[in-house]
């Protein structure tokens, strides 16, 4: 009897397993910087950003998640108020993150019986990032001395829906607060140069921009919930 029994579980976990939906797509849109040089504008893309994502929707309202993205990085002090268009900084900096999380739906996301689908979306967890730690150099210029690493808070706000059976599209809004605060030069290590600004605050990166997914799999059997 207790093989019996650990045999059923063992199947009945492989099933499940086996009958996730999963999807796997490509990231586009713009990018921008909140920090201490140029405008403060928190959803202003002034890059480009585009990367790739998966996704295994355990549930009908929340899904695990993974994801690349590249974003450049930059601004200037003529686009922000007078006191920094008078200081006259700018700045080009990238980051190449990896972030895996948990994502939310607000209504039931259920792709199995032929009827389209929509609901907005929370996602959220942790972000890994790559990017040029920044200094200004003799010349007054801002300029890469290093690359380096720091982590993040990802708060992304999105809306998706059905394309066919096969295809999801996405919208979303994410901002990143970050660990450093020297995406803009503002905080380098001493030995690189003197800090500026609000060194009291962490700078932000927001991706604005499109997802478009491909998905597959068997109904999932949600009795494990």
């Amino acid at each position: 009897m207790r093989y019996l029994a650990s045999f059923i579980i063992v199947t009945f976990f492989i099933q499940s397993v086996a009958a996730q939906t999963y999807e796997v797509g490509l990231i586009a849109g713009g990018s921008n910087y909140v920090g201490d040089v140029g405008s403060t504008y928190y959803i202003a893309p002034n890059d480009f950003a585009f990367g790739a994502i998966a996704k295994w929707n355990r549930s009908k309202r929340h899904a695990f998640r993974a994801s690349f993205l590249y974003a450049g990085l930059n601004a200037d002090d003529a686009d922000g108020d007078d006191r920094r268009k008078e200081r006259g900084l700018d700045f080009n900096n990238s980051v190449k993150e990896l972030s895996v999380g948990m994502e939310f739906n607000f209504w039931d996301w259920f792709l199995y019986d032929g009827k389209p689908q929509f609901t907005p979306y929370l996602y959220s967890g942790i972000t890994a990032f790559n990017y040029g730690a920044q200094a200004i150099d003799n010349t007054n210029q801002i300029s890469a001395y290093k690359d380096t690493w720091s982590f993040a808070i990802p708060m992304v706000l999105g809306i998706k829906k059905t394309l066919g059976r096969d295809f999801v599209i996405g919208a979303e809004i994410g901002a990143r607060y970050t660990f450093t605060d020297n995406l803009d030069g503002s905080d380098p290590d001493s030995r690189f140069g003197a800090g500026f600004g609000n060194l009291n605050n962490n700078d932000w990166y927001v991706f604005t921009g499109i997802t478009l997914s491909y998905t597959w799999g068997r109904i999932p059997c949600y009795c494990a919930f």
